[in-house]
C-alpha cells in the first residue's frame, strides 16, 4: 500500500495521540475499565478478561461461549497555551471527539483450557492547532492502532493459571504541517503524511487465588516497534518543487507491566493495581531517507535527529465494584497517572502532565444471557509550565472525558 509521509512529522505525530498523562497510550478499553479508572486487572472475570488478564479466563463463571462488545465515546477539550514572551505565540488547540469500538470473547473450558479473542485500539487519538506558532509543529496528527489478540489460558490448578497470546498491531496515521521555521529569514516549510503498518508483539499474564475471595495477578504486554515507511514529500518556499523521497522511522509502542489485587469484601470487591509503561525505550527518533537532502532549510527542518529522552511512567490504580443485587452492579474508581514527558522535550504534539482520574459506572443483568453496561472516566491533567528550546509557557485546561457503552452476551 502507497504511503506519503513527513518523517519528522510522522515521528511527533507518534507522540501526539491522547490527552491524558500515558503518553499515547489508552489503558481503558471496556466498560468495567472505564468504570474503574483502569484498575479492572485481577478482578476481570468477564469477556473482556481475554484482554486485560487472560489468565482469569480460567475462573470465567460462563460455561459457554461468552462475547462483549463495547464503544467508547471520547471528547478531548481545548488545550490553552500561554506563551511567556510573546502573546502573538499564544493559542489554543481544537477539541477532539472519537469513537472507538472494542470486541472481547471467550470460549467455554476445555480440559482445563480455554481461549479469548480481543479487538482493541489501545494508542492513538489526535492533537491540531491552527494559530500560526502551534501549528508549526502541529498542524493535524492523527495516529489508530488496532490491536488483534488472541489468547489461551491454562488452569495449573485450583490456584494457578498462567495465559499468553500473539499481538497484530495495525496503525494508519495521517499529518500535516504549515509554518515558519525561521522567523528571522522567513522560511517556511510543510509537510503531509498518510500510511500505516502492520507489527507482531506478545502478551502473557499470571493469575493466583490463594484464597476464594482474593485473586493476584501479573500482567505483561511486550513493546512493539512500528516502523512506518513510505514515501515522503517535503517542502520549503526556498525551492520551487517539493521534494519526494522514501523514508522510514521507527517508534515504539511500550512494554507494560501491570501488578494487581482484587479482595472481596462480601458484595464489594476492591481492586488495586500499579502498572508501569516501559517509555524510557523512547530515547530518540533517527530517521532515514532513500535520497540526500540538499536543501538547507529542508536539512534543517526535516534532517535532524529528535531526541525525547522519554522517563518510565508508573499509574496507581484504584477500582470499587458493588453487587447491589442479583441484577445490578455498580463501580468506581481513581488513579493518579504520571507522565513520561520530561520538561526538556515537551511540546505542541502532546503537551502532557500528572493526571488525577475519577471514573463511575454500573451494569445491569438483563438476563441470563444479556448484560448492559456503562462507564464514565474524567481525566484532569494538572497545568504545566515549561521552558525549552521549543516552549517558553504554560498549557492549561487538558483534560478527557470517556463515556464507554456495552453489551455482554452468553451464548
Amino acid at each position: 500500500m502507497k504511503k506519503i509521509i513527513s518523517v519528522v512529522s510522522l515521528a511527533a505525530l507518534l507522540i501526539a495521540g491522547s490527552a491524558w498523562a500515558s503518553g499515547y497510550r489508552i489503558p481503558e478499553q471496556s466498560v468495567d475499565s472505564t468504570a474503574t479508572a483502569g484498575a479492572h486487572i485481577a478482578s476481570a472475570d468477564g469477556a473482556d478478561a481475554s484482554y486485560f488478564n487472560p489468565a482469569n479466563m480460567s475462573w470465567s463463571s460462563a460455561e459457554t461461549w461468552q462475547v462483549e462488545g463495547d464503544l467508547t465515546y471520547i471528547h478531548l477539550p481545548a488545550v490553552s497555551y500561554s506563551d511567556d514572551s510573546s502573546v502573538a505565540m499564544n493559542g489554543e488547540s481544537e477539541k477532539e471527539n472519537f469513537l472507538l469500538p472494542t470486541v472481547f470473547m471467550v470460549s467455554p473450558e476445555y480440559n482445563n483450557f480455554r481461549v479469548g479473542f480481543s479487538v482493541t485500539a489501545p494508542y492513538g487519538l489526535s492533537k491540531r492547532w491552527q494559530q500560526p506558532f502551534p501549528r508549526t509543529f502541529s498542524e493535524e496528527y492523527s495516529l489508530k492502532v488496532f490491536d488483534i489478540n488472541p489468547t489461551i489460558s491454562y488452569k495449573i490448578c485450583d490456584y494457578f493459571s498462567l495465559a499468553a497470546g500473539p499481538r497484530i498491531l495495525y496503525s494508519s496515521a495521517k499529518v500535516s504541517s504549515n509554518g515558519v521555521v525561521s522567523r528571522a529569514m522567513g522560511y517556511t516549510a510543510t509537510r503531509f503524511m498518510e500510511g500505516d503498518t502492520t507489527e507482531l508483539g506478545w502478551n502473557a499474564a499470571l493469575s493466583a487465588r490463594p484464597m476464594e475471595n482474593m485473586t493476584l495477578a501479573v500482567t505483561y504486554r511486550s513493546e512493539v516497534d512500528l516502523d512506518l515507511e513510505g514515501d515522503a514529500l517535503l517542502g520549503t518556499n526556498t525551492q520551487a518543487a517539493p521534494v519526494a523521497t522514501g523514508g522510514s522511522v521507527t517508534i515504539p509502542a511500550p512494554a507494560v507491566l501491570s501488578i494487581s489485587a482484587a479482595y472481596t469484601f462480601d458484595k464489594l470487591t476492591v481492586d488495586l493495581t500499579w502498572d508501569r509503561t516501559y517509555w524510557s525505550d523512547y530515547e530518540n527518533i533517527i530517521f532515514q531517507y532513500d535520497t540526500t537532502l540538499r536543501n538547507p532549510v529542508l536539512i534543517g527542518a526535516f534532517a535532524t535527529p529528535i531526541v525525547k529522552n522519554w522517563d518510565d511512567s508508573d499509574a496507581y490504580r484504584l477500582g470499587l465494584s458493588y453487587d447491589l443485587n442479583d441484577t445490578w452492579t455498580l463501580m468506581a474508581g481513581f488513579a493518579y497517572d504520571q507522565t513520561p514527558v520530561p520538561d526538556a522535550t515537551l511540546g505542541f504534539e502532546l503537551p502532557d502532565s500528572d493526571a488525577y482520574l475519577y471514573s463511575l459506572g454500573a451494569r445491569y443483568k438483563v438476563s441470563n444471557q444479556i448484560e448492559l453496561g456503562a462507564g464514565y472516566l474524567y481525566d484532569y491533567k494538572k497545568s504545566r509550565s515549561v521552558t525549552n528550546a521549543i516552549v517558553d509557557g504554560t498549557f492549561t485546561d487538558s483534560a478527557a472525558h470517556l463515556l464507554t457503552v456495552g453489551l455482554t452476551y452468553t451464548f
